[in-house]
């Protein structure tokens, strides 16, 4: 692949090439990553639009201790790049590229947060996932995981407006208002802190991190194929994609591919699990509005696929059924059946909902015009998935990065342009029948044959021959004990979650665990637009607006 980079950027760079995961890498110095950076999002022959995400690794042992990785897109092209910046201990800063997109606003403090990295200019440099208490940046190599660090409620996210002095003749009416996060309309540990005047929000804030669990660090102690359980609770409502896409990025690094029987069925499963997803979204957030009778249509579908992955899997809502090579064991022998069964039964529950709700003047009145995003405003914080595709933008990583046979299936990519609480919905509703449409050719086109691969340095031989051949034997012994070895490099995989580009950044030192394991959480990107989206709305219309965006707490606090 040929290195799509202009000369005058090339000039800027200390190095540059292609990468196996279809990356353009760059390695800069800091004096030169903000100009590096405005290149790739304003030279036409790059027009980086997205800003995938910010993360931070660690090195101990070099000169150079930690680098920040930047990944960033092309939504029309397709085209990936990622920036690397290494930065010395003592000098861990770097200048905020909060100005050229405003979705690098969460991803730098998660920076800071968890590895100590600092970046100058940014609007509001302060712990996300961790209290204003805690000590340290918990994914350095060197941090003491048994360390405790006591949070009080002193130490609880007050923004600086909400300090100030409202005893001014313009301030009299406003009044600070806790929305979460224990609040059954908040979904989830979810706190925002809003001024209102009057009725209408002013001002808003949100604090994140009461979910978070270290999903990151967990990761680097553990073997390849036992990260995938604790991928299963970042989105939980589909968990069966989580898995997915960390295989997928893990089998990338390894040059391998799951045989296409293990690939039909997990495209299946995880467009039903996409279904689901969509389904209790919209559900949860149409209780929210008053409409009470939706959440049981939707809810029966959601359970009958529950039966279908216990079936599979043994797990209903977590299901750690995905294997580094393909799955665990193959599916039921009545599995076509049940698919079929439920592919006659989920659409009338669908339309059911289509006649309640879509033409319903209550529901069109409380979503029309509200929450509002543009494609431009939509692109520069970050968003992907539904919330994007209702702005207008028809990106979707399936067809835009086709995995897993995604491109041999016929589906449409639903879109909305008016990018408010209403569209966020329709498209949701279509999403819903094109996995549908793309469950019903997968079946027809279902292969036999194996549903792991037969390369031993990654997948268990089969028990009968571990009993009957010494290689055999030996090969079973070895991942037992040893674990997968992954070849030392790093890898960005992506694939289309429920809310959106699910990524993972994996480095491997060449051992049977990943050296470091960064997740683009695509709700994470979402979220940080939210206090921005419900100003000049009131309360009310905040439940709306937080219910169609599908703020998973395990998605997105990791």
């Amino acid at each position: 692949m040929q290195n799509p980079l202009p000369s005058k950027l090339q000039s800027l760079l200390l190095s540059s090439e292609v990468c196996p995961d279809g990356h353009v890498e760059m390695k800069v110095e800091r004096s030169h990553l903000l100009e590096v950076l405005k290149g790739l999002r304003d030279d036409p022959a790059c027009s980086c639009n997205l800003l995938a995400d910010i993360c931070g690794v660690d090195y101990p042992d070099r000169e150079q201790r930690f680098e920040a990785v930047y990944h960033l897109g092309n939504l029309d092209s397709g085209q990936r790049y990622r920036v690397r910046v290494g930065l010395a201990e003592d000098d861990a800063v770097l200048p905020s590229a909060y100005s050229l997109w405003p979705a690098a606003d969460w991803f730098e403090r998660e920076a800071w947060d968890m590895m100590g990295i600092q970046f100058e200019g940014h609007p509001n440099m302060k712990r996300i996932l961790t209290h204003e208490a805690f000590q340290g940046h918990p994914l350095r190599k060197d941090y003491d995981a048994s360390q405790r660090c006591l949070m009080t409620e002193d130490d609880l996210m007050v923004p600086d407006w909400a300090k100030e002095d409202q005893a001014s003749a313009d301030d009299f009416e406003t009044q600070i208002l806790n929305i979460g996060p224990s609040h059954p309309a908040t979904h989830g540990t979810l706190r925002t802190v809003v001024r209102l005047d009057g009725e209408v929000i002013d001002r808003a804030e949100c604090e994140i991190g009461y979910l978070h669990r270290c999903f990151e660090k967990m990761s680097e102690t553990h073997g390849w194929n036992q990260v995938i359980p604790y991928t299963d609770r970042l989105n939980y409502c589909s968990s069966m994609i989580n898995g997915v896409g960390f295989a997928l990025t893990v089998e990338k690094m390894l040059g391998i591919e799951a045989p296409p029987r293990a690939q039909a069925i997990r495209v299946i499963l995880s467009e039903f699990s996409r279904l689901m997803d969509h389904a209790v979204c919209l559900g949860a957030n149409l209780v929210d509005l008053g409409a009470l009778t939706n959440f049981w249509y939707f809810f029966q579908p959601r359970e009958e696929i529950y039966g279908l992955l216990e079936s599979c899997a043994g797990g209903r809502l977590t299901v750690s059924y995905a294997r580094v090579g393909g799955l665990s064991h193959d599916v039921p022998p009545d599995f076509e059946e049940r698919c079929r069964r439920l592919l006659k039964e989920i659409p009338p529950f669908l339309d059911d909902v289509d006649k309640l709700v879509t033409t319903n003047r209550i529901f069109r009145d409380r979503t029309e015009g509200v929450g509002k995003m543009t494609a431009e405003e939509a692109i520069a914080w970050g968003w992907t998935g539904p919330c994007l595709r209702a702005s207008g933008v028809p990106y979707d990583v399936r067809k835009a990065a086709p995995y897993m046979g995604y491109e041999n299936y016929d589906f449409d990519v639903p879109i909305a342009t008016t990018g408010d609480t209403y569209a966020r919905y329709l498209v949701r509703m279509e999403e819903m029948r094109q996995s549908l449409r793309i469950i019903e050719q997968a079946l027809d086109q279902m292969p036999e044959g194996p549903i792991i691969t037969g390369d031993h340095h990654v997948a268990l031989p089969p028990k009968a021959r571990v009993y009957s051949e010494m290689e055999s034997l030996i090969w079973h012994f070895k991942l037992v004990f040893d674990g997968i070895h992954v070849p030392k490099g790093s890898a960005y995989g992506f694939t289309e979650g429920a809310n959106g580009e699910l990524g993972y950044y994996v480095v491997s030192d060449g051992g049977g665990q990943p050296y470091r394991v960064k997740v683009r959480p695509p709700c994470f990107a979402i979220f940080q637009a939210f206090p921005h989206l419900i100003e000049g709305h009131m309360v009310p219309d905040l439940i709306a607006i937080m219910g169609s965006l599908n703020i998973i707490a395990g998605e997105l606090d990791r």
